[in-house]
């Protein structure tokens, strides 16, 4: 039996050797370095709109309070005059990951202020902000920063022409979980059979000129419904595929534009048009500039110096490790819902990190009951006394929002009756256009109840009648005409 040079088993090894030479393979650095710029750029826009539009405010300064992710409570606020310092550190920090300036140092940074920022109010969480957190976490082990960079520029000994092929392989498997799951949430009935909540949105955006009176038509919703649930699900395999890709880009481009053009979704389809361009060929940027300038391109080979497999040692197997680690919570995440049972748009347990990007239309209503355990005397308690109107939107529809409010009123009474009390509350929810139903037991005293990973048996059944379909008002259609969106 033939043995390797550290007394290993060859034959044994011979799946790690592929597999690690597949990864070290050697890839222009282009079109990461493309990547960089365009994140970087993204990040600063975003930062500047949540300063112009007053949102750092809004969503961070003047609420009085937090609804925190379970396990990191911990985490400290800032106080109100360092929110909008930290925001405009974004916006520098995004400049300075475009150009390649201070990357190592950057990076972190930029990804440690950016997780921090989600994670400061549960109420704040979109699925692209939780897309552009991981990207960042995976480009502090990226060397984008290796060419086009200031950080080149200024050290030539830093330059490099090629990197292995992992770094671009880890960021198109990102994009391609964030596609593929958002396909898989989207077979379900409401969805497909009910076209819902589609149907509610686009009834909604009759009053625009040109479309208003194609997004009136009730088959409208079902081809929207089915196109996107065909796009996510299958535009990852179009992207990969040489022959297809082009067609797939310009696909991808235009679906995204139509999703902005319709929908309140701010940085998302910026955010995926720019994701996309990572199945393309690394060396694009190369080959665009080229065209561009009317030159015959024909590509590059790889130098002398480039990344040569071997072997890996026990860095390296500890590093391949650890991606798959990265990769299998990617997969786990988005599935756990399946260990709750039931209707995940409707307990909600499972739905954060999970990409049912665009799935649910809900609204609901909530009144606390608070009742002295010792006199008897009950109070009704409106969540406006402690929230602003995004927080009790987006709580009055969240059962574990709704507990940690319930446990912090339970605090506020308990102090003020010096008396142990009894939480309960009155939550009435509409999901994708159905009549409102109750969300939680009513009898169930929830500061009693406790957060956590496991399932919560206060959560009533979803509703099982079929959604609504919804036609245009004519309101809407008056509106329409008067070039006024409804």
């Amino acid at each position: 039996m033939t043995e390797s040079a550290g007394g290993g088993d060859m034959t044994s090894s011979r799946p790690w050797t592929r597999l690690w030479a597949r990864l070290l393979a050697p890839r222009d650095i282009a079109a990461l370095a493309a990547f960089r710029v365009a994140l970087g750029l993204l990040i600063a826009i975003s930062a500047v709109r949540f300063l112009a539009y007053g949102w750092v405010g809004v969503l961070f300064a003047q609420p009085k309070f937090r609804f925190t992710y379970w396990g990191f409570g911990w985490i400290p606020p800032l106080p109100s005059w360092g929110m909008p310092a930290l925001f405009m550190a974004l916006g520098v920090l995004g400049v300075l990951l475009m150009v390649g300036l201070f990357y190592r140092v950057t990076v972190v940074l930029l990804f440690a202020v950016f997780a921090y920022v989600q994670l400061l109010d549960v109420t704040n969480y979109l699925n692209h902000y939780y897309l552009v957190s991981l990207l960042l976490a995976l480009m502090c082990f990226i060397p984008a920063h290796r060419a086009f960079s200031v950080d080149a520029w200024r050290r030539p000994a830093l330059k490099r022409d090629w990197l292995p092929a992992w770094c671009t392989d880890l960021l198109r498997f990102q994009v391609a979980v964030v596609y593929v799951f958002a396909g898989l949430a989207k077979f379900t009935s409401d969805w497909l059979v009910h076209a819902q909540p589609l149907n509610i949105w686009l009834a909604a955006r009759t009053g625009l000129p040109w479309v208003g009176p194609l997004l009136e038509q009730r088959w409208m919703a079902y081809a929207a419904a089915w196109g996107g649930m065909l796009f996510d699900s299958t535009i990852v395999l179009f992207l990969v595929w040489r022959r297809t890709r082009p067609f797939a880009y310009v696909v991808v481009l235009g679906f995204h534009a139509v999703t902005f053009a319709l929908f309140p979704i701010g940085m998302f389809p910026f955010i995926m048009v720019t994701g996309a361009l990572v199945f393309f060929d690394p060396s694009w940027p190369h080959a665009l500039w080229a065209r561009v300038r009317r030159l015959p391109w024909k590509g590059v080979a790889p130098s002398s110096g480039s990344v040569v497999a071997g072997v890996p040692g026990w860095k390296g197997r500890v590093a391949l490790g650890a991606a798959v680690v990265y990769a299998l919570l990617q997969v786990l995440l988005p599935l756990r819902t399946h260990a709750y049972g039931g209707n995940v748009l409707w307990h909600e347990q499972g739905m954060r990190f999970s990409w049912r990007v665009m799935t649910r239309e809900k609204n609901g209503s909530a009144t606390f009951m608070v009742r002295d355990s010792v006199t008897g005397r009950e109070w009704h308690v409106p969540p406006s006394q402690y929230l602003s109107r995004l927080q009790e939107r987006e709580m009055a529809v969240q059962p574990d929002l709704i507990l940690q409010l319930a446990h912090r009123i339970a605090r506020d009474y308990e102090a003020k009756t010096q008396h142990p009390v009894e939480v309960r509350a009155d939550v009435r929810v509409s999901l994708n256009g159905r009549l409102s139903e109750p969300l939680v037991d009513p009898t169930v005293d929830l500061s009693r109840e406790e957060d956590g990973l496991g399932p919560k048996p206060w959560i009533l059944s979803a509703p099982q009648t079929p959604p609504v379909h919804l036609r245009p008002t004519r309101t809407s259609r008056a509106s329409r005409g008067a070039g006024v969106n409804p």
